[in-house]
């Protein structure tokens, strides 16, 4: 996947080109992109063939490398995209394709952007310590960028630990399943894109002041990016990743719109109804067992309607977040990229 290709999935390239700063700013992206994949391909290689292989397994099967952007685009905030801006975004990525692995072991995950998962392949214990190799080499290269970087990647992988242990768990008694579910969003995904956009700001020389507004920024933009993942989940086969519609729905997997509809079904009849056949019918059905009709229902209902609403919501408290920031390409840009956020089908 080409640069060009990573900035305009994100609409960087179709509402940003009205003025020549607007133009210099696709370009810098580009750029800088090119210089963090290089630098993932050459980061991600280990002495061991075995590891060099399990490694490198995930990033070649793409990504839409949506930290690395946000990092560069924080950057432009400052200096732009210099050595320590360009190895904070490797971090990034590498940390989050380190939290894959794990990820797809904790759900038994068949596919991982149209490939078979690391743990169908090799086996559970390969994938988590390939996991494990990778968090250890997004150490390494933090560790060249100062202390702060250092504690700023330690409290965001403390985060990202949290958020999957409080999905593992679930919400505990008197807890609201929904604002669980916000909370593990937020740790499980925000905190690594709140660090991207920090990580940014803090490495290009860019104005301490302007932490806050893309920290708020990165984590409501997390939020909105799974609850959206929510809702594609019932959409059709996506054909770029080989996911089936209703992957999560069918592993009983907690989303919003499960959750919206389990707190609605002891006051509306019609939801009762729909969530007894999920759960009989749908839920924990075995592969090849044709489900479609309870996924099409639940896409149609109006609670899946109010999580796509919710994420817009999220993305527009974001999008509020960046008013401190001065007006030009960076905020349109990050601006468009909240849109792109909530936009996307895949």
């Amino acid at each position: 996947m080409t640069s060009s290709v990573l900035t305009s999935q994100f609409g960087l390239t179709e509402k940003l080109t009205a003025s020549p700063a607007e133009r210099a700013l696709v370009k810098k992206l580009d750029a800088g992109l090119e210089r963090v994949e290089a630098g993932l391909k050459h980061e991600l290689r280990f002495a061991d063939q075995v590891a060099d292989v399990t490694a490198t397994y995930l990033l070649g099967a793409g990504g839409k490398r949506v930290r690395p952007v946000l990092t560069l685009l924080a950057a432009e905030l400052g200096g732009g995209a210099n050595d320590e801006v360009i190895t904070a975004a490797q971090v990034v990525e590498i940390t989050h394709l380190a939290s894959l692995y794990h990820d797809d072991v904790m759900d038994d995950a068949p596919l991982r952007r149209g490939v078979p998962t690391a743990q169908l392949v090799w086996g559970n214990s390969v994938a988590v310590l390939t996991g494990d190799l990778l968090f250890a080499r997004a150490s390494q290269l933090i560790a060249d960028l100062g202390e702060r970087a250092i504690r700023l990647q330690a409290d965001t992988f403390e985060r990202l630990c949290m958020g999957q242990l409080h999905e593992t768990l679930g919400p505990q008694p008197g807890e609201d399943p929904v604002a669980h579910y916000l909370k593990v969003l937020a740790d499980k995904t925000g905190s690594l894109i709140a660090a991207a956009a920090q990580f940014g700001v803090a490495f290009s020389g860019a104005p301490a002041e302007y932490e806050p507004a893309v920290l708020e920024f990165g984590e409501k933009i997390g939020v909105a990016f799974q609850l959206v993942d929510d809702v594609i989940d019932l959409s059709a086969t996506d054909t770029d990743t080989g996911k089936q519609a209703g992957t999560d729905l069918r592993a009983g997997v907690v989303t919003m719109p499960l959750l919206k509809l389990r707190a609605s079904a002891g006051a509306d009849a019609s939801a009762a109804a729909l969530l007894a056949y999920l759960e009989s019918d749908v839920i924990g059905a075995p592969e090849g067992v044709d489900v479609s009709a309870g996924i099409e229902r639940l896409r149609a209902h109006a609670v899946t309607a109010e999580t796509l609403d919710d994420a817009r919501e999220w993305a527009r408290q974001a999008v509020a977040a960046l008013a401190p920031l001065p007006a030009g390409a960076v905020k349109k840009a990050l601006t468009r990229f909240a849109d792109s956020v909530v936009d996307r089908s895949s």
